[in-house]
């Protein structure tokens, strides 16, 4: 890309740090700004909390767990999105400890061996969470200290709100061990484990400045403004949510709302008045889907048809007030404010790009993962393409290793948000990482203008006997295209006639849909509809990678808490 339309395109960002830093700052900039919105109970109303109240909860938070010795120690946290959650994490890491975010799905005996792992101190549950921690109570640490994030827990114990009121009591007798921290922007701050779609967890090391230095390149290339609000949706515990949702936002002062749960995004993006979402291609493709169902429905599916390609072929879609007019009930079931859509965590449907786009729903894509804090390159907010994941971030380098006769290659990076390394585990870390590069083990490709391009994981690339590489994720593509298939994984199995590999395709139908289109089908009927959609598929792909295999499942396929499919577990 040319330096200096790349430059035009740039936002200019203020220095910070570490994350004290970054919060403090923000809470000075913006002390009586809301920082977010948040329900006392499920169904209410939402309720503004202000940045100067979240910095006096951080403060008073964290001098109550140094009174206790926490200062500077690991501290687990687990518990569904709320503002309680992001105050733990704030006051440990503001402390110079080290956080560790658990998915609170995992079972119980998985939990406990992440928190022996880990080395975690403590832990910061929520209520909802308290039986489970309770189960975790005859493990070998079972003096780890407890710590509930709501006063209204069944049993008797330690709780923030109680503990925040102990912090400002502490403070006001003199003790400042919290705010006289000292915090190495190298330090490690937080311990994040892998979702484990490909095998084991692995828990990333990242530091205050692993992450800072990813907040402030990303807000070079996406501005948001206390006019604005987020919808936190994702899980907090995922960096991706982290850290381009709850610090990007906190940094630049937009407002988050905390969706009730991924039932109510609609109905909690109308009572926030959301401006801008950040989720995963699956919420985005749902959404999609559902638009253009209730069109059909209505018997609107043909002119809107016809006025999402005017829009595109006109550019009429940078004119948002107009786009409001003509799609006016798409715009009014979102809340009728939309400006951005953020799209991150797996590949997208570039048609789902840009339908929204056409529709006044500007949107954009971005590529990273947690290893690298996560974001590695992000369309700009003023500058995308649809079909690519973006322009890699300034701070950042990325080469295309091992490239094959169409440039397909390895995507290494090396940025100052690369992790540490796996904790405990330096075998892992020499494999990910050599001389300062993170290898991604994602294959992809650079176009000159400067666009980065993602094909697929390296581990799941199926070779042929004559030598071709097949990306399942391309052949997944066309699947999930298709309006009876709700779901798909495309893996290599042995053919025993050639002694070479085949492409399989397990394939999760849309039963709902076909109910509704086609009637109640058995399950051969199934069968045979599923196998007639992959022939059609087939003759639009080269002979190469044609399905050869299909089994229908009467099941969804398991998945992390970002919706990712875990390939592992076929």
């Amino acid at each position: 890309m040319n330096s200096r339309i790349y430059k035009k395109f740039l936002y200019h960002v203020r220095d910070i740090h570490d994350i004290r830093h970054l919060i403090n700052s923000s809470c000075e900039m913006f002390s009586n700004d809301t920082a977010y919105f948040t329900k006392n109970r499920p169904g209410g109303k939402y309720l503004p909390v202000k940045y100067k109240k979240v910095r006096e909860d951080v403060l008073f938070f964290g001098t109550s767990l140094a009174e206790m010795g926490l200062l500077g120690k690991k501290v687990a946290v687990i518990g569904e999105n709320s503002y309680e959650w992001i105050v733990a994490y704030f006051s440990v890491v503001c402390g110079g400890g080290i956080i560790i975010p658990i998915d609170r799905e995992l079972p119980a005996e998985e939990i406990a061996n992440l928190l022996n792992r880990s080395g975690a101190e403590a832990i910061i549950f929520s209520k909802k969470m308290e039986a489970t921690i309770k189960k975790l109570g005859n493990d070998e640490n079972s003096e780890r200290l407890t710590i509930c994030m709501s006063s209204e827990r069944k049993s008797e114990g330690l709780n923030m709100p109680d503990m925040i009121q102990t912090g400002r009591i502490v403070l006001s007798e003199g003790n400042r061990s919290f705010i006289n921290v000292e915090i190495n922007p190298d330090d490690c701050c937080a311990i994040l484990y892998t979702s484990g779609t490909t095998g084991i967890a692995k828990g990333v090391m990242l530091s205050h400045k692993n992450i800072i230095s990813n907040v402030q390149n990303m807000s070079r290339f996406v501005r948001v403004t206390k006019d604005d609000v987020g919808l936190s949706v994702l899980p907090m515990h995922h960096t991706y949510e982290m850290t381009c949702h709850i610090f990007t936002s906190f940094y630049q002062g937009m407002p988050v709302a905390i969706c009730e749960g991924l039932k109510h995004i609609i109905k909690n993006m109308n009572e926030a008045q959301v401006t801008v979402m950040l989720a995963v291609p699956l919420i985005f493709e749902s959404m999609h889907k559902k638009i253009f169902k209730t069109a059909q429905q209505k018997d609107k599916l043909e002119n809107m048809t016809k006025a999402i390609k005017v829009s595109r072929k006109l550019r009429l879609y940078n004119n948002l007030p107009l786009m409001r007019k003509i799609f006016k009930e798409v715009h009014e079931l979102t809340g009728n404010r939309i400006r951005l859509f953020i799209a991150g965590g797996a590949a997208i449907d570039p048609k789902v790009v840009q339908d929204f786009e056409a529709m006044g729903f500007p949107m954009i894509q971005g590529y990273g993962m947690t290893e690298a804090s996560p974001i590695i390159a992000v369309n700009m907010d003023r500058y995308s393409k649809a079909d690519a994941v973006g322009l890699v971030m300034p701070g950042t380098e990325v080469e295309i290793i091992e490239k094959d006769k169409d440039g397909i290659g390895e995507i290494i990076v090396k940025s100052d948000s690369v992790m540490l390394g796996y904790y405990q585990n330096p075998e892992a870390t020499e494999e990910a990482t050599k001389d300062g590069w993170l290898y991604t083990g994602d294959y992809g490709y650079m176009t000159d203008d400067g666009f980065l391009y993602v094909s697929g994981r390296k581990k799941n690339v199926i070779v042929t006997k004559n030598g071709k590489n097949i990306f399942p994720e391309e052949v997944e593509y066309y699947l999930i295209k298709n309006e009876y298939i709700a779901e798909a994984v495309v893996y290599g199995v042995p053919d025993e006639r050639t002694g070479g590999t085949v492409v399989k395709a397990e394939v999760y139908p849309d039963y709902a849909a076909i109910n509704e289109d086609l009637g109640q089908f058995e399950k051969e009927e199934i069968e045979r509809l599923m196998n007639h959609i992959i022939r059609d598929i087939n003759d639009k792909m080269p002979t190469y990678k044609r399905i050869l295999r299909v089994s229908v499942r009467e099941t969804e396929f398991e998945k992390t808490t970002t919706r990712k499919i875990k390939r592992h577990n076929l």
